[in-house]
């Protein structure tokens, strides 16, 4: 999707890339949350953890990897 106007839309991280920020809650129960809530309208979401990014992906074979 590109962004209106040639402007650069920023992601969860405030890094310049695709996707706008979006603000959503997800349910835990205890320490545990469903990723099924995660992954709700994307495939990949981003992880900020200090000042890295992390990707965590779902999978064709419905499996998840995180990279940084």
């Amino acid at each position: 999707m590109a962004a209106p106007s040639g402007d650069k839309l920023a992601d969860a991280t405030g890094k310049a890339g695709l996707a706008p920020v979006v603000a959503r809650s997800v349910v835990m129960s205890g320490n545990r949350l469903d990723s099924r809530d995660l992954f709700v309208a994307e495939r990949e979401i981003i992880i900020a953890h200090g000042e890295e990014s992390y990707r965590l992906r779902l999978t064709s074979q419905n499996k998840l990897i995180l990279t940084k």
